[in-house]
């Protein structure tokens, strides 16, 4: 089965790659995902537009991971979150709530499938998110969990 990738899927390829793969795997597991369409030639025309959006967020190399490293390291990234009394939150901080509170806080924009977070934030305080910006480089952003 020939399938178009919309985001990158791990030993697979990346968003906008056109693979073949078994019938089984596309059908039962990447489209119901969304992570592939169906090839035809009128979705090929969308190749363009899917990786014109993956290359505006990906890392080009290994200096400009490193340099993002760095930039992410010197943040000073805080979230505010309810919580009670105890300090534990109503619900936990996701992924995607850090992506939002780096870019606020004058970091990248990052992808929030990047974004490693080390069981679940459900108390105020302090805490470090992982960050995998390239296969050899790791950043640690320290994240802070204030209360409402």
């Amino acid at each position: 089965m020939k399938l178009i990738l919309t985001r990158e899927v791990a030993g697979l390829g990346l968003a906008g790659d056109i693979v073949e793969v078994a019938d089984g795997y596309g059908r039962n597991f990447l489209v119901p995902r969304g992570a592939a369409i169906s090839w035809t030639k009128g979705a090929e025309k969308q190749i363009v537009q899917i990786r014109r959006a993956r290359d505006a967020r990906e890392i080009r190399d290994l200096g400009h991971a490193r340099e993002i490293k760095t930039d992410l390291e010197k943040l000073t990234v805080s979230l505010g979150a309810r919580a009670g009394k105890d300090g534990r939150l109503f619900g936990s901080i996701t992924t995607a709530d850090v992506a939002n509170a780096v870019k606020d806080a004058g970091g990248p924009t990052l992808d929030r499938k990047r974004i490693q977070i080390d069981g679940h934030i459900k108390t105020t305080g302090s805490h470090v998110v992982t960050v995998d910006l390239h296969p050899d480089v790791v950043a640690s952003v320290p994240v802070t969990v204030e209360a409402l």
